[in-house]
């Protein structure tokens, strides 16, 4: 009995690992600009040129390692560009004086309003890991919504982060047709030769808790800051994840208009080969 327990959870330690190595793969521009933020928060010596530029810098010349190493497709970095450009404008209206949901305590050369360039490379990791571990770990799913829902549901969450200033929150609307779309939705990944599956829900609310426990990290290092932590840091509130967890089911959509969603049946197996997306006019 205790060498099958043994195994058992020796396999189930080595089965970790691999997911743990495929994601870590999957997050490797988030993870790169994650450390480039704790490092420059302990050791920062340029008096020179602004924290946020250098950044900025560095988040660029590692995408074009990235391109040049083959380590990431032409389409990834396109998705990683049109994640910047969306994140950008949010971010500016969400800084303004008016909004002030957050701001950039540094200085900047390259900014927009009172948004450092930088800041957009943030949600531009998001977009890379959604894209990069659907190929890593080869992501199918089963009951996937129609492409017109999803389109819909996605464009109510961006709307949504502008007008719930001013007018009614429906974040909580967006999350009972969230779990209308997906509730039946189940992804299926490979580890090694085996298919493993789990709910789409759970999967996309289990990324939203590593995005928020990133910006615990982010937050403490001072590259934004929310009104209750200027006078010094304090932890993210675990409401925050609900805003996380909209805005990844927002980015996985904008994800599938360049990379069409694989589906397969329910023992994981493919069903007709997604098409390639159109090709812009």
């Amino acid at each position: 009995m205790s060498r099958s327990l043994f195994g058992t959870l020796a396999y189930l330690a080595d089965r970790l690992w691999l997911f743990g190595l495929r994601q870590a793969s999957a997050s490797v521009f988030g993870g790169f600009l994650l450390a480039a933020i704790l490092l420059t928060k302990i050791w920062y010596p340029f008096t020179a040129v602004a924290r946020y530029d250098a950044l900025f810098a560095a988040a660029v010349l590692f995408q074009l390692f990235l391109l040049a190493a083959r380590l990431e497709t032409p389409r990834e970095a396109l998705i990683v560009l049109v994640f910047h450009l969306l994140a950008t404008v949010m971010e500016v209206f969400k800084t303004s004086d008016a909004i002030g949901s957050w701001h950039y305590p540094g200085e900047a050369a390259l900014k927009v309003g009172n948004v450092p360039l930088f800041a957009g490379f943030m949600y531009s990791a998001v977009g890379s890991y959604l894209v990069r571990s659907r190929r890593v770990l080869d992501l199918r799913f089963t009951r996937y919504p129609p492409l017109w829902a999803t389109v819909l549901m996605a464009a109510l969450v961006y709307v949504n982060f502008f007008t719930h200033h001013y007018v009614w929150d429906i974040r909580w609307p967006l999350l009972g047709f969230i779990g209308l779309l997906y509730g039946r939705s189940w992804v299926h990944f490979r580890l090694g030769h085996q298919n493993r599956r789990m709910p789409t829900l759970v999967g996309m609310f289990l990324v939203a808790v590593f995005i928020w426990i990133a910006e615990n990290v982010a937050t403490y290092a001072r590259i934004w800051v929310y009104p209750e932590q200027t006078n010094g840091w304090q932890p993210v509130g675990v409401a925050k994840l609900l805003a996380w967890f909209l805005l990844i089911m927002m980015s996985f959509v904008l994800t599938t208009l360049t990379h069409p969603v694989a589906r397969c049946d329910a023992a994981g197996r493919p069903l007709t080969p997604p098409q390639p997306a159109p090709s812009p006019v």
